[in-house]
């Protein structure tokens, strides 16, 4: 048998180990028991504000963010007409830019996000009609 001290995200244990010679069986091992515990630390809770957007208009076919993200710029204003797959806006996540495609062809009916807002997945940026 030999005694181990086991270091194991900054707390030790005193362990016991059987040196086996693979004829014996294995003695239990029972939970190591912390010989200092250092005091533990709460981290403080931090308030998550869940996006706003403006309501979106009925009838039109929103353009949504497909990921979580910073958006950097629109391309687009109320009153403009837009294409299929015509970028209408850019959204920063993980370091990339990533344009935005409309869904449909048509005009701009609102715009529900504005520049520098962080968006979450599918939030809706701006409406066509």
């Amino acid at each position: 048998m030999k005694t181990l001290r086991i270091t194991l995200e900054g707390r030790s244990y005193d362990v016991t180990v059987q040196v086996l010679d693979g004829q014996s069986a294995p003695a239990p091992v029972a939970a190591p028991a912390p010989v200092a515990a250092p005091a533990p630390v709460a981290a403080a809770p931090v308030a998550v504000a869940a996006p706003v957007a403006a309501a979106p208009v009925s009838g039109g076919q929103p353009v949504t963010a497909p990921m979580a993200g910073l958006l950097l710029k629109l391309n687009v204003k109320v009153g403009d007409s837009v294409t299929v797959g015509q970028e209408v806006a850019i959204l920063e996540a993980m370091k990339m830019e990533s344009g935005i495609p409309t869904p449909v062809s048509g005009k701009v009916v609102a715009i529900l996000a504005k520049q520098g807002d962080s968006l979450a997945e599918g939030q809706a940026i701006l409406q066509v009609a």
